[in-house]
């Protein structure tokens, strides 16, 4: 019974986006017409087209845009859609409180992607009641204010990619320029967050650069079409003279889905948002984050204790220690949570 699905991914950085995305996806596979809604800073430089396919058609919202303008989309969204199906990540009210004066007249089913919040926002908008405007609370992999709520279903977590579309080690390696002759352990920081976060990255890796030297290789991986106003990271101590740009530069990898290469990632450097966590914790790679700050987020309960680390200092000292042990890691499939996501849909709301 396919259908025609307008999914409301909004808000900053890339994780919204991301895990959209993934549901996305899965339903085109499924046979469904999307519509994805995002105004992430990153969406123009992203290849979000090649990788959804062609049941999936994303419209980027400027990220400038206020709560009324961004209201007025939406709103002429789902005129021209009419959805059989209103999908809404994270914000039941919409990420302004746009969507709390339509949805009464949504007269689509409509699905809310439930995943942890700060408890400050649940009480002082009322979510508990906001959320009873959903059909049905899918809550993808974690725990969540609301994952208890008669209409709420939990999954496995959702990813972008099926473990078996993630390149083999050497091509995954190969990927990020590290050739087949080279066994060094390779450290990827990924560039995450915001635009300031994604350049600080950048300057991390560039430390852990010249603190293991010949020991590892490093690379920064940043989404395509990213632009930092955070110069290139410097190269390491002791380069030649005047290979400074070049050597920084060569660092950074414009690479999205992250998620294709982490086989060929001995350690991953990031931050504690939803996405990065998930995908490092699914494919076994050995992993180290700071939380970083979020009105919505709690980055820091999120990660494990032997995940975090508290200041930039310990973040590179925990990184390299990790580099030079190599510890093993696990390479079981995992199972990806879109697909029982998309027929939990099928089944309990729009058959219904």
């Amino acid at each position: 019974m396919a259908g025609r699905w307008l999914v409301y991914a909004l808000g900053g950085g890339m994780g919204h986006l991301t895990r959209a995305s993934a549901l996305a996806r899965a339903a085109s596979r499924r046979g469904h017409a999307v519509v994805l809604l995002t105004n992430s800073p990153f969406a123009s430089g992203l290849p979000l087209e090649d990788v959804l396919g062609t049941g999936v058609e994303v419209f980027r919202l400027n990220p400038a845009l206020g709560r009324e303008a961004v209201g007025e989309v939406v709103e002429q969204c789902l005129a021209d859609v009419r959805p059989d199906l209103f999908v809404v990540d994270t914000f039941p009210r919409g990420l302004g409180g746009e969507l709390a004066p339509m949805l009464p007249s949504v007269r689509a089913r409509k699905v809310l992607i439930h995943r942890d919040v700060n408890p400050t926002y649940v009480k002082q908008y009322g979510l508990a009641r906001a959320v009873d405007a959903y059909d049905l609370l899918l809550v993808p992999g974690e725990a969540a204010p609301f994952a208890n709520h008669p209409r709420a279903v939990r999954t496995a977590p959702w990813l972008l990619l099926r473990a078996s579309e993630l390149l083999p080690r050497d091509k995954a390696r190969a990927r990020l320029g590290v050739p087949a002759e080279d066994t060094r352990a390779l450290v990827a920081v990924m560039g995450c967050g915001t635009p300031e976060e994604v350049g600080e990255a950048g300057h991390i890796a560039a430390r852990l650069d010249a603190m293991l030297g010949p020991e590892a290789a490093v690379r920064w991986l940043v989404p395509p079409g990213a632009a930092m106003d955070v110069p290139a990271p410097r190269a390491k101590q002791g380069s030649r003279a005047g290979a400074s740009l070049e050597e920084g530069l060569a660092l950074r990898m414009a690479t999205w889905p992250a998620l294709a290469v982490l086989p060929g990632v001995d350690v991953l450097v990031g931050a504690g948002g939803y996405n990065t966590v998930q995908e490092a914790r699914v494919t076994g790679t050995p992993f180290v984050a700071l939380a970083r700050p979020r009105l919505y987020d709690r980055q820091a309960l999120r990660l494990r204790p032997e995940e975090r680390a508290g200041s930039v200092e310990a973040l590179v000292t925990r990184a390299a220690g990790l580099a030079r042990a190599r510890p093993a890691r696990s390479t079981r499939p995992y199972v990806n949570g879109t697909d029982d996501a998309v027929t939990l849909i099928e089944r309990t709301v729009l058959s219904a």
